[in-house]
């Protein structure tokens, strides 16, 4: 059984390895000539999508890649005095395993795990997919597979071309992301600072390996911002009038925006819809459910989602219809908690008053000042996103009893 996957990131291979060790026979197609290295930002993975990849046999090289930052030092607008705090701390109360990492070593060690079974095709995209499996691409020859899946993010082209236009299942939550890379002299190894304002938030981190450093920005605006997806000198024109004036330390990241070898930019949006499938296709990852990039544990959700996907697709012998519904009912509950962890996330980080930050430097006070564990007490009790990825379990399809996947008519020809 023949099954195509459109997005070579963290869902893509993610979905990939786990299809090959249940049998089927996979293509990735990514529209990146090479497999993406444009700087990007840690990600989170925590307890679920830890296992997940411990299960693969990469946990190892995911924790010699972990950024290693583990002190926070906060800079409230205005004030005279920064407060640090322990980094460990909020890492333990959060998940009971839990791993940050860039995004692009995420990738590359799930790429790895795969690359040797799972046939890749870079520099093309799909244009058409017909009911039958039949799929168009811009450049190789049209071929027929079994089933698509789309993992290919936040403005997938796999929805677009499936279900219709993104504006009809996008909602934008009031916030932007920017993420610039920099030269490692403005970050330390293991500390990240933060400068959290009304409005606003930056901060800026490295890690051992990278031999550069990030700066990331979180700001806040009432309306969706006028620009083109690929207009990146507007999006850096929209970052300055953001932070102008905010801090002396921010002006200087800024100053490395013409400089930069790599630039991110795109609006904090939840990805809604009443189903993920269709026929032969489905979606997985930011593509089907994303939350929100930054805020609300999008790679987790996306490896779960993936891994789970994968199970019941071997459950059902390669059957859609009796594995698409399964992994909807699998994954409904977890989107439901991560659209919400997103939304508290997003008013924590980016606080929309003078008592929401003064709420955020308190409680970092009180996470500092407090031994270890009363501060993981605290935490628990605080903290959405830890009973959501604590409470998160997957089952363990290689032990449950799977069909042999089948060719349900739409062989590759």
């Amino acid at each position: 059984m023949r099954i195509l996957i459109s997005g070579a990131s963290i869902a893509g291979p993610m979905l990939a390895y786990w299809l090959t060790r249940h049998g089927f026979s996979v293509t990735v197609v990514e529209r990146a000539p090479v497999l993406r290295k444009t700087g990007g930002h840690a990600v989170d993975l925590f307890r679920p999508a830890v296992d997940i990849s411990e299960k693969m046999g990469v946990l190892s090289r995911v924790q010699e890649r972990a950024t290693g930052t583990n002190r926070m030092t906060l800079h409230p607008e205005g004030a005279r005095r920064p407060v640090g705090v322990d980094l460990t701390k909020i890492f333990s109360a959060t998940s009971d395993r839990h791993v940050e990492i860039m995004r692009d070593d995420l990738s590359a060690i799930y790429y790895d795990a795969t690359s040797d079974d799972v046939e890749y095709i870079f520099g093309d995209s799909i244009t058409e997919i017909s009911p039958d499996g039949e799929v168009r691409f811009e450049n190789a020859v049209a071929r027929r597979f079994d089933l698509v899946v789309g993992a290919d993010g936040l403005h997938s082209n796999v929805r677009r071309l499936v279900f219709g236009d993104e504006a009809r299942f996008s909602a934008f939550i009031g916030a932007y992301l920017a993420v610039l890379t920099l030269p490692n002299t403005y970050g330390r190894d293991g500390e990240l600072h933060i400068h959290v304002g009304i409005g606003r938030t930056a901060g800026i981190y490295s890690a051992r390996h990278l031999g550069d450093a990030r700066a990331l920005f979180l700001f806040r605006s009432e309306r969706e911002l006028d620009y083109g997806r690929h207009d990146v000198p507007r999006q850096k024109e929209l970052l300055r009038a953001a932070f102008v004036g905010f801090d002396a330390d921010v002006d200087r990241w800024l100053d490395e925006l013409d400089r930069t070898s790599a630039f991110y930019f795109d609006s904090i949006t939840q990805v809604s819809m009443d189903t993920w499938s269709r026929g032969r296709i489905t979606l997985v990852g930011d593509a089907g459910y994303c939350p929100g990039p930054a805020v609300g544990g999008s790679t987790s959700l996306a490896v779960v989602g993936a891994y789970i996907l994968a199970g019941e697709l071997a459950r059902a012998g390669g059957d859609h219809e009796l594995a698409f519904p399964a992994y909807e009912r699998a994954m409904a509950e977890h989107v439901r908690g991560s659209r919400e962890v997103a939304l508290s996330a997003a008013k924590t980080l980016v606080p929309m008053s003078r008592l929401g930050v003064s709420g955020l430097v308190h409680g970092t006070r009180l996470i500092s000042a407090l031994p270890a564990g009363p501060s993981r007490a605290f935490l628990r009790l605080v903290t959405k996103s830890a009973r959501l990825y604590n409470s998160m379990t997957v089952e363990d399809y290689l032990s449950s009893p799977t069909a042999p996947p089948t060719t349900t008519g739409a062989g590759a020809s």
